[in-house]
């Protein structure tokens, strides 16, 4: 049961009822953020993260009336945080489709977001999910600290391998850490079962990360984000910080100075591609990804054999084995 729906089917009825609870939340009744929640909700992509909450709960019993809480507001907050990402880098497309900025412009593509992230607490306080609240305040922490620490290194290129794991602990895994904690609280773990599901999360995280770097390094990925757009906008990614490691300083001070130079061109990126390659950059990045995965798979152990359990494992290859 590899494939995402086989793994989808495992928690079906569950996934039901969280997309009505996810479609309430969208609405409102301005007229404007109602046509932004609708043009969401028809583009809600793959909800993976959703459904590490669900099966996370299930993994320890049945999913409650906070579960589904739980799983709005990490997709509300995942949500709005995609949208304030294309504002930031510009982008005109999100998954093959326009943007919400490129629909309705910056400020108001800023402010849905900010409105989509105020939904989810909302739904939090008013049901005194503190818990919860607490968990993804800090996961929300963590990802702008992520954020512009990745900015602030970038600017000199002296992104280290263990800074670059920092970046994608706090960018990418502390949200589905946070997924993974948050289900099992809402079914009951004991606190020795949620520190192992948010240890599950953490490696499931930067496997995912990992994964998506790969992408960007690939010019023939299905993914449908393109390539080479972190080369465009001077990212240090493990493909390259791997690539910089591994050539001559001569070498090194060349790349970098093409990638500042002229770093938007095809030219360019379809060369520093290359070097990569040459460099076995991308293999060793597949060797990372797989190590992470099978520290992932490791916490499981901690917690009784199940359905959810074996979905949960095969969600886990799934999101380093996707392509797209």
């Amino acid at each position: 049961m590899s494939n995402l729906d086989g793994i989808k089917s495992v928690v079906a009825t569950e996934l039901e009822r969280f997309d009505s609870f996810y479609k309430d939340a969208l609405h409102s009744d301005n007229k404007l953020l109602d046509k932004i929640g609708d043009y969401t909700l028809k583009h809600k992509g793959k909800q993976l993260r959703p459904l590490f909450v669900l099966l996370s709960a299930r993994c320890f019993g049945d999913v409650s009336e906070s579960t589904y809480r739980a799983a709005t507001f990490i997709e509300l907050l995942h949500s709005a945080t995609l949208i304030h990402d294309d504002v930031v880098d510009d982008a005109s497309e999100r998954r093959g489709f326009a943007s919400i900025n490129a629909m309705f412009k910056n400020k108001i593509a800023v402010l849905a977001g900010d409105y989509l992230l105020s939904q989810g607490m909302i739904i939090a306080l008013e049901n005194h999910d503190y818990q919860m609240l607490d968990m993804i305040s800090q996961a929300v922490r963590n990802m702008s600290e992520g954020e512009i620490f990745q900015l602030e290194k970038a600017k000199n290129f002296d992104i280290s391998e263990e800074d670059y794991y920092q970046i994608i602990e706090k960018k990418t895994a502390s949200l589905i850490a946070s997924c993974c904690a948050i289900g099992a609280v809402s079914a009951g773990a004991t606190p020795e079962q949620v520190e192992a599901m948010r240890q599950f999360g953490i490696n499931a995280g930067k496997a995912f990360q990992i994964r998506d770097d790969i992408f960007d390094y690939q010019p023939d990925n299905t993914s449908g984000k393109g390539y080479g757009n972190d080369i465009r906008e001077h990212k240090m990614t493990l493909p390259l910080i791997h690539l910089l490691q591994n050539c001559t300083a001569i070498e090194r001070t060349l790349i970098i100075s093409k990638i500042r130079l002229s770093g938007k061109r095809k030219k360019t990126i379809d060369s520093i591609i290359c070097q990569a390659n040459e460099k076995n950059s991308l293999a060793y990045c597949e060797e990372k990804m797989n190590f992470f995965a099978r520290q992932a798979e490791l916490k499981l152990d901690a917690i009784n054999d199940s359905e959810a359990k074996t979905a949960l494992k095969n969600l886990l290859y799934y999101c380093i084995k996707r392509s797209n």
